[in-house]
């Protein structure tokens, strides 16, 4: 095999993924192989209700380092799924499904079949139990990995969160010294081993203006020593900068990534800023995740009206790999 493929699990059967993927590898070609991990009945049903009719080429997960991979047809592996209608609501009924998707998908990659997965969008209310706050997390604990970050990552600016899909009552407890440097350290390893060179790094504050009328002051208490050891590190970082203004044009162009203290306080400016031209990279895993930066859209489903870009941008990524 001349290239490794690119796993791909589907994630929600009823969300808008399979309509971006017939979008995504009908507008590009891709050197190394697409391996869906999906159900055949959905992605039949999905293919007839778009009006698509790519071929399919079914493997056997057991024995695929000796089956022929080339993208002229979509490479499935058949996950069974029991579901009465194609197109139904979003419930704990699929949970089951996505496991074993990810199950397959795990199996593949610990025997280096692939060094790369994606994943399509997943309902985090139905899928996760408690011990998971999102998909991010799900992998770590599923790869027993301690250590890792969330890069929402676009060429032109990055953003990490420091807290995930926690709810924001809880935020302050979860700003520590500790993550706040373990993170920054993750994404400065990601960026000169990717792409060769030390990223310029912004942090927020946690506080409007960071300041605060309490006597606990995050910015002042954690984040600014927080900082400060970073820069003892030779890491090319600086803050914290209140996040109301570090947005402006003239301020986040002097940075690669700004790592903001909630999920909210840096994805909206960033969704806002080039909407789905970005990517959910997760790093730290054993191996690169990558997840559109979309959800699944239950809405849109069926109606071929999604845009593909994110998932395009997310194969081109790891097709130079």
């Amino acid at each position: 095999m001349k290239f490794k493929p690119i796993l791909i699990v589907s994630g929600e059967p009823n969300s808008v993924f399979l309509e971006i993927f017939f979008k995504s590898i009908k507008q590009k070609k891709y050197k190394r192989p697409l391996v869906l991990i999906c159900s055949k009945y959905i992605l039949n049903s999905q293919m007839n209700k778009l009006n698509y009719n790519y071929k399919i080429n079914i493997l056997d997960q057991k024995n695929i380092f000796k089956q022929k991979l080339n993208n002229r047809k979509i490479n499935l592996i058949d996950v069974k799924y029991k579901q009465k209608k194609p197109f139904e609501k979003i419930s704990y009924k699929s949970k089951k499904y996505i496991e074993d998707c990810f199950n397959i998908s795990l199996e593949l990659l610990n025997k280096n079949v692939s060094d790369c997965l994606i994943n399509g969008p997943i309902s985090k209310k139905f899928f996760l139990g408690k011990k998971d706050f999102g998909i991010t997390e799900y992998l770590a604990r599923r790869t027993s990995t301690k250590s890792y970050a969330m890069l929402i990552f676009n060429k032109q600016l990055s953003v990490t969160p420091l807290t995930t899909h926690i709810p924001i009552k809880l935020v302050s407890k979860q700003i520590l010294k500790k993550r706040i440097i373990e993170k920054i350290l993750i994404i400065n390893d990601f960026y000169k081993k990717r792409f060769k060179f030390k990223p310029r790094i912004g942090v927020t504050g946690l506080n409007p203006h960071c300041e605060s009328k309490l006597k606990f002051n995050e910015d002042e208490i954690i984040i600014k020593p927080s900082v400060k050891m970073l820069k003892k590190k030779d890491i090319n970082v600086r803050g914290p900068y209140a996040a109301d203004t570090l947005f402006l044009k003239n301020n986040r162009d002097k940075f690669d990534v700004i790592v903001g203290m909630f999920h909210d306080q840096v994805l909206t400016p960033a969704k806002t800023l080039f909407e789905y031209d970005a990517i959910n990279i997760t790093l730290g895993l054993p191996f690169i995740r990558i997840s559109p930066d979309h959800g699944p859209n239950e809405k849109m489903l069926g109606k071929n009206l999604s845009s593909p870009l994110s998932l395009i941008k997310a194969l081109k990524f790891l097709d130079k790999s």
